[in-house]
């Protein structure tokens, strides 16, 4: 699928489009999926869709559909490393709870 990545602007954010990036193939010239994730206060959004062409007179239409799954998710850990080492060091971590005094977006 072609992948669309909105809103990762931040060095972390870079980073977690990266790691996203990377979980899918390389799409094919001919392929109709889009995978969508998109960034919003720290929550990213996922959505899937197949487009169309329909081929006018003068215009092609390009119509769009939400094929699902479709889901909300919010980083929590980021481990330099593989699954299967113990001691791997730790990027980033979530931390709901810390004191401040303005909230501010990571990613």
């Amino acid at each position: 699928p072609h992948v669309v990545l909105n809103n990762f602007e931040t060095t972390l954010g870079r980073r977690v489009g990266n790691i996203l990036k990377c979980l899918f193939p390389i799409p094919k010239p001919d392929t109709r999926r889009i995978v969508t994730f998109s960034n919003d206060d720290d929550h990213i959004s996922f959505r899937h869709h197949v487009y169309s062409k329909e081929n006018g007179n003068t215009t092609d239409k390009v119509t769009l559909f939400e094929v699902g799954p479709r889901f909300e998710m919010r980083l929590y850990q980021i481990k330099l490393g593989t699954l299967e080492m113990k001691d791997a060091e730790t990027e980033y971590v979530l931390r709901p709870y810390m004191n401040t005094a303005n909230k501010t977006t990571v990613l």
